[in-house]
């Protein structure tokens, strides 16, 4: 479990950006050792209740709000996270807590009443906001991501693509479910650092013309209800 907030930028970029960027990343970060082909291949099942209060603090803007999901990588049934993300301004900080398969089943449909006496604080606490809270898996959401590290400042460098979302179907734990484009869905570029962004990668990841914003992978794919 995390609880260090990190900056954070996000970019909209364009395959040429990718390109153009990768090119210069390749040069003095490396790629993430546990990505397989340099990518991962991400499937997100996320959570809101039903006034949608996730969506709407992020289309808003409210400074302060978190987002919770559960995370598997590369079709992996067995490494699961569930995950809160919490942001204030452009900090951000994650919390997590591993779910085995059985258990992220039985969330998805419902039967949640063993989440109470969970080890894990984190389980506990979705237990809370489902059952008093009525927040539910909403959609899936799928993506490629292609991941840099530099150690200097803890810098992460990512670029997601080829996001995807299942709509309403929330079967999070069969990688045959069907997904569809989330729209016109950007390329989305993100870095993370610590304390310091070593002027290195500030170099590197400049794009002309592009602003720092506030993309939400989540909110695109809820497009579609």
């Amino acid at each position: 479990m995390s609880g260090d907030y990190r900056h954070e930028w996000k970019h909209e970029i364009t395959w040429v950006d990718l390109l153009s960027i990768r090119a210069r990343l390749r040069a003095v970060a490396q790629p993430d050792p546990h990505a397989i082909d340099g990518v991962y291949l991400i499937r997100s099942l996320y959570f809101d209740n039903p006034d949608d209060k996730a969506l709407r603090e992020k289309l808003v803007g409210v400074p302060h709000r978190e987002k919770f999901r559960i995370r598997y990588y590369n079709g992996d049934t067995s490494f699961i996270h569930l995950e809160k993300k919490s942001k204030v301004d452009s900090l951000g900080t994650k919390y997590s807590a591993l779910l085995t398969k059985e258990e992220a089943q039985r969330i998805v449909d419902g039967d949640i009443d063993w989440m109470r006496t969970h080890p894990a604080s984190l389980v506990q606490e979705l237990y809370c906001k489902m059952r008093y809270q009525r927040m539910a898996p909403k959609t899936i959401v799928d993506y490629t991501r292609q991941p840099f590290i530099y150690p200097p400042g803890n810098v992460r460098v990512t670029f997601d693509y080829n996001i995807r979302t299942g709509m309403r179907c929330t079967d999070f734990l069969n990688w045959d479910c069907v997904t569809v484009p989330a729209g016109d869905a950007p390329i989305l570029l993100e870095v993370k650092w610590d304390e310091y962004l070593p002027s290195i990668i500030r170099d590197c990841v400049q794009t002309p013309g592009r602003q720092v914003g506030a993309f939400s992978k989540y909110t695109q794919c809820r497009i579609y209800g």
